[in-house]
């Protein structure tokens, strides 16, 4: 199966490319373009990104591009309750691979707060994102089990962060499989990017859209939820 064989909505723009490292240096392009719209449109430019191992080489291809950093804000889709010099700290792994150099100059946003509870942590989170830009690119990526960000099928409150309406900006969310205590911002922040990308590698990541896309309900695949315009997806075997 490729990437064209699959029934993507109308104005889901979609890329193949033969590796790995070509996917992120294309992204890396794509997202500093867009930033440098944004700049010179707003003044200022917001950036949103996961965490995981997938997306090293697309931060170190990112932190090489040309931009007035200064300007750029950036923040995460998700992270795990864990301090950042933890060694599953999403932060950590921004701040080590993308935060380099002159990129070094952007401001970071991010969502672990010190708390007495994973529900305190996440509304002290909420209230620092209210100092986030508008935001101008958001880059996903997606589980084997059709989850983005932290939003895992089965956590307690998945409904909640898939409401279009919800108020806050981050929830507390639990992966089933490795239980570890998650922040993940909910659907109407996510839904909020100018321009949402979505980066995959592999056939198995592929079967999974594939999956999503010939279903509907978003608590079954949560990734559901945000595949349609403009998204726009890279993949790579």
């Amino acid at each position: 199966m490729q990437l064209t064989d699959l029934q993507l909505p109308v104005a889901v723009g979609a890329c193949a490319y033969t590796n790995a490292g070509q996917l992120a240096e294309a992204l890396a392009q794509q997202v500093a373009q867009a930033l440098r719209q944004a700049i010179e449109q707003r003044g200022c430019a917001c950036l949103l990104v996961s965490g995981g191992r997938s997306p090293l080489a697309f931060f170190q291809a990112l932190a090489q591009q040309s931009l007035p950093w200064e300007k750029v804000t950036i923040s995460l889709a998700d992270e795990r309750w864990v301090a950042p010099e933890h060694a599953d700290s999403n932060e950590a792994l921004v701040r080590r691979h993308l935060l380099q150099g002159p990129a070094a100059h952007a401001q970071f946003l991010g969502l672990y707060q010190p708390a007495v509870s994973l529900k305190a942590a996440a509304e002290l989170a909420d209230t620092a994102l209210a100092a986030l830009p508008p935001v101008d690119v958001l880059v996903l990526g997606m589980g084997e089990d059709g989850h983005c960000a932290s939003l895992f099928p089965g956590s307690p409150l998945l409904a909640q962060a898939l409401d279009r309406d919800c108020p806050q900006r981050v929830l507390p969310m639990l992966a089933p499989v490795a239980p570890t205590a998650r922040l993940s911002l909910t659907l109407p922040l996510l839904a909020s990017a100018r321009l949402p990308l979505l980066a995959i590698q592999g056939p198995a990541k592929l079967a999974t859209l594939e999956q999503a896309l010939a279903g509907s309900d978003a608590l079954q695949m949560p990734i559901r939820a945000l595949l349609k315009a403009p998204l726009q997806i890279h993949w790579c075997p």
